[in-house]
């Protein structure tokens, strides 16, 4: 009844909440039409793998207002129904199932802008708030039983603190005073809420992720020494007692171990440990460990060695996991018989968000590519066929998009390059057009074949409807081809990478394709500081955009909040290696 009665208003409100792309028609894309794209995270199929619960974000931009909200939809497996379950100006997200399948919890803002944890029953009624802490809880998961719900949420400030805010007396000592996340478990029964409890002293930062025994006696957790972007290295995992709080470390070795997720008998767990030393550069492994007698078994190489665990099938034979694979991203699991590992598609688009059904024979995910944009699907696991489920985008203009297509081209040393090449709308064979040379950051990180009119750093499709061609490289250093890829430009930041991406450029106008007077580079972070780098080693570009760049790797080192960032590229600190900082 419920359900019912949500479908019914559903759709008058849509039109409300959600804004129209545009009531005229527009003849191309613009950077305002692409901001309006919708993106869609974290589909959840429920217990019985029948329905999916998922996120849409939205803009708002009125004359007082300019921010995203994302709210939640429920959507049938059979694609029989779609709608939203929550509505307002505050944003619902992160949903996750109860055990029985009758429940969702899921964060929102809704109350006093810090997310709050709050519970929806199927069989009625409004979403109650479960939790009211002084500080936004970061991530929730529901007890084996469904009778109490354990969260994260960050140290609150002090009276003092609280005060000198108000006075504008807000100055502070860096690295001193942290606010770390701690652990807490809360019962689940609305109708008499309780105050949370405790299992953390604060100590260390709770972060990478925590996951019940299947017996709901024991949470294991990953913590790190601090919420510092540079201690991630220092990630542990430990096991707390929920009925006690007694933590007993679990694993701490000189490794970063993260992502912990208990087998179905609870005699073991899994977890991502990156090697030694953790380099920012990340190589890790899945391995399992013994609650007995914390024996490791190393799971088989992945890929790209930066694998994302998503769950283990319910008889313990399977762990699934996420991973990049050049300009697109797989799901695949490890057979922990054969040790080996099987993966589920390698369709050409990008994939996130996957969500795995307890049996292991549906997948729920956000599928998308350079032409289409995103939307939620399902597909059985045992032949990949996606089945769109969510309409998000639907109401999107129907305007011409400009072919984007997979390129690859010989560097300057013979190392193979991959990149996507967008060219302009309508455009002709032969024609000779400007090219946009656009740089990723990271280094490590990685363009996949994701929609070119949503939203990004740089409007891509509009680019594209302006007559520009935008070639997107990954050159060495970036994620999806593998460690020693990955690792190609440790020390030499504008070295090989810097040929790289311009051999890139060589094989777009040997194509045919770019007009070699008239060039243009951007790029954000890492692809900022490649644009720096760019135009003071060569005068072949007319333009150039530099976002966010590093110009200076030396003052950089010493006032980012992340100072082991360049050092650990650079394997050395600037005043033990002036002439290697002062070269690049």
């Amino acid at each position: 009844m419920y359900l019912n009665n949500l479908r019914s208003i559903c759709f008058a409100l849509t039109a409300i909440i959600f804004p129209a792309f545009a009531q005229s028609t527009p003849e191309s894309w613009t950077p305002e039409l692409q901001v309006l794209t919708k993106s869609l995270t974290t589909p959840r199929l429920s217990p019985d793998g029948k329905r999916v619960v998922y996120a849409v974000s939205h803009v708002v931009m009125t004359p007082d207002k300019s921010e995203y909200v994302l709210q939640l939809f429920l959507a049938s497996v059979d694609g029989k129904e779609n709608m939203q379950i929550t509505f307002g100006e505050k944003s619902s997200s992160n949903a996750k199932w109860s055990p029985d399948g009758k429940r969702i919890a899921f964060l929102s803002d809704r109350k006093d802008s810090r997310n709050k944890v709050y519970v929806l029953s199927f069989n009625g009624g409004d979403a109650q708030q479960l939790t009211n802490m002084k500080t936004a809880v970061i991530d929730f998961a529901w007890s084996p039983d469904g009778q109490s719900i354990a969260f994260v949420a960050p140290d609150a400030k002090s009276d003092a603190e609280e005060k000198d805010d108000k006075g504008k007396n807000d100055a502070h000592w860096l690295d001193e005073n942290w606010k770390r996340g701690r652990l807490y478990v809360v019962s689940a029964a609305v109708a008499t809420p309780s105050a949370p409890r405790g299992l953390t002293d604060g100590k260390s930062h709770v972060s990478g992720g925590f996951d019940w025994s299947p017996d709901g006696k024991l949470i294991a957790f990953s913590h790190s020494t601090s919420p510092s972007a540079n201690d991630w290295h220092s990630a542990d995992i430990s096991l707390v007692e929920v009925a006690s709080g007694k933590v007993t470390p679990f694993a701490a070795s000189p490794a970063s171990e993260t992502q912990p997720h208990f087998s179905p008998d609870g005699k073991s767990i899994a977890m991502r440990v990156s090697d030694v030393p953790a380099r920012w550069a990340q190589a890790a492994t899945i391995q399992l460990m013994s609650l007995a007698d914390q024996r490791v078994t190393r799971l088989p190489a992945t890929h790209d060695a930066q694998p994302t665990i998503a769950r283990w099938s319910n008889d313990g034979k399977r762990l699934y996991f996420i991973e990049g694979h050049g300009v697109r991203t797989d799901t695949s699991y490890v057979d922990l018989a054969g040790n080996k590992i099987v993966s589920l598609q390698n369709a050409p688009a990008y994939f996130s968000d996957f969500s795995v059904s307890a049996d292991g024979n549906t997948l729920a995910f956000v599928m998308q590519s350079p032409d289409r944009a995103p939307e939620v699907y399902v597909s059985a696991a045992a032949s990949f066929a996606p089945v769109q489920l969510s309409r998000a985008n639907a109401d999107a203009p129907k305007l011409p998009i400009g072919k984007t297509e997979v390129v690859r081209w010989k560097s300057k040393d013979g190392s193979e390059i991959e990149g996507l090449l967008t060219y302009p709308v309508n455009y002709r064979a032969g024609e000779k057009v400007p090219l946009l040379l656009n740089i990723h950051g990271g280094p490590a990180g990685v363009f996949s074949l994701s929609y070119i009119a949503g939203r990004g750093n740089y409007p891509l499709a509009t680019f594209a409807a302006r007559g520009y061609a935008v070639l997107r490289p990954n050159p060495r250093g970036s994620s999806g081809y593998g460690v020693a890829f990955r690792s190609g430009n440790i020390k030499d930041w504008g070295g090989a990478d810097y040929q790289d991406l311009m051999t890139g450029v060589d094989h777009v106008i040997k194509m045919g394709v770019a007009d070699a007077n008239r060039l243009g580079v951007l790029g954000w972070s890492y692809g900022g500081y490649m644009t720096t780098w760019i135009v003071t080693q060569t005068n072949r570009f007319k333009a150039a955009v530099a976002g966010a760049p590093v110009t200076n790797l030396m003052s950089f080192t010493t006032t980012a909040d992340i100072p082991g960032f360049i050092p650990d590229y650079f394997q050395s600190q600037f005043w033990d290696n002036p002439p290697i900082y002062q070269k690049h």
